[in-house]
């Protein structure tokens, strides 16, 4: 079967180009504008929250769109088709938190003890696991795209996921950083992210979808007003990166060597999960426009959820946080790698039924 070229915007044409300038730009800032930087650091929602307000107005900025695109009514019609959605569920909440802890606790512990101190290895596996047990959201629409997945299951997929993380993304992360990092996590500092980050763009997105809808019709919100909402997410998206990577400048900087010792067990637990979850799903015979987005979602993290936890728990220039980054660095080019690994393999999976019949995701 012939698929015709996906035409890609400007963002998506250029997606890592984007983000390299935006990570470098961050770092730039955070070097020769110190003092700028920590003004912007010091914004707390409360003091000694360490969420940050211009990173949750950001995230809210990037994900709101996002979550107004969920059509939770939808979760009736996966009846029909579970075995892909049970696929991503099995491998985002029974696997990929618990392989994180083990890959990170192998290599910090033991691997790269030699080069890590073992204060900095506690920080690390407490960042990787956190940034393991928040499944994507907001750029699994985009994977989805370029990877001609089916944008309905995938929006079921990442209601789902979305549910989930409200009542298992706090006690995971507590379990697991308790366990194999040996540090305390506060429940209270967890919810509160969870509340900000999660619940706050949640509950908005539902309510103005409901109330929009009611008033305009779901055709023109569909098509008229969620593409006018594209620039304003993604820009959200970058200027987060930038912010990111200047309230971690001096760590990237001066911990270069760490970054790249991070960057491993990240990686091989990115290309495990995604694997498994590709692999599960062409033993059950699932089809490829669900096998797909299923993977990428399996394998992708909810890094801006995930950053802004670190730093609620461990402060903004904390190994934690650091190692949250590290995972938003790798995260494009490496998802960006596994988008052309299943479109190369879809002869691999059983014939879609009506890929025609799919408009393809905004």
């Amino acid at each position: 079967m012939t698929v015709a070229s996906k035409r890609l915007n400007l963002f998506e044409r250029y997606l890592s180009v984007w983000v390299a300038l935006c990570m470098i730009a961050g770092v730039l800032f955070g070097k020769l504008l110190p003092g700028f930087i920590d003004g912007l650091r010091s914004l707390e929602f409360g003091a000694n929250s360490q969420i940050n307000v211009p990173i949750a107005i950001l995230i809210w900025l990037m994900i709101i769109p996002m979550m107004m695109k969920v059509d939770f009514a939808a979760i009736r019609g996966i009846g029909k088709r579970p075995r892909g959605l049970f696929v991503t569920l099995f491998v985002n909440w029974l696997v990929k938190p618990f392989s994180m802890a083990l890959f990170a606790w192998v290599f910090f512990r033991f691997v790269f003890s030699a080069w890590i101190p073992a204060a900095d290895a506690n920080q690390y596996i407490a960042g990787t696991i956190i940034l393991a047990a928040a499944p994507c959201t907001a750029m699994v629409f985009v994977w989805s795209y370029l990877s001609d997945g089916d944008p309905a299951y995938t929006l079921v997929q990442v209601s789902v996921n979305d549910l989930l993380m409200l009542f298992l993304f706090a006690p995971i992360v507590r379990l697991l950083v308790n366990g194999a990092a040996n540090l305390h996590v506060p429940f209270r500092v967890l919810l509160d992210s969870v509340v900000i980050f999660i619940v706050v763009p949640l509950v908005s997105g539902v309510l103005l979808r409901r109330w929009l809808i009611g008033r305009h019709g779901k055709i023109w919100f569909e098509e008229q007003l969620l593409p006018r909402f594209a620039p304003v997410s993604m820009t959200a998206l970058l200027v987060t990166l930038l912010l990111i990577f200047g309230f971690q400048a001096d760590n990237i900087t001066g911990k270069f060597l760490h970054v790249v010792l991070i960057a491993i067990p990240i990686l091989i637990q990115v290309y495990f999960n995604s694997s498994l979850t590709y692999g599960l799903m062409r033993l059950f015979k699932v089809e490829y426009a669900i096998a797909a987005p299923g993977a990428l979602i399996g394998a992708s993290n909810f890094f801006e959820l995930a950053v802004a936890t670190a730093i609620a728990l461990f402060g903004p220039g904390s190994g934690a946080a650091l190692a949250t980054v590290v995972g938003v660095l790798v995260e494009v080019p490496v998802m960006l790698s596994v988008c052309n690994a299943c479109n190369r393999t879809r002869h691999w999976f059983p014939q879609e039924h009506s890929v025609a019949s799919r408009e393809p995701a905004t």
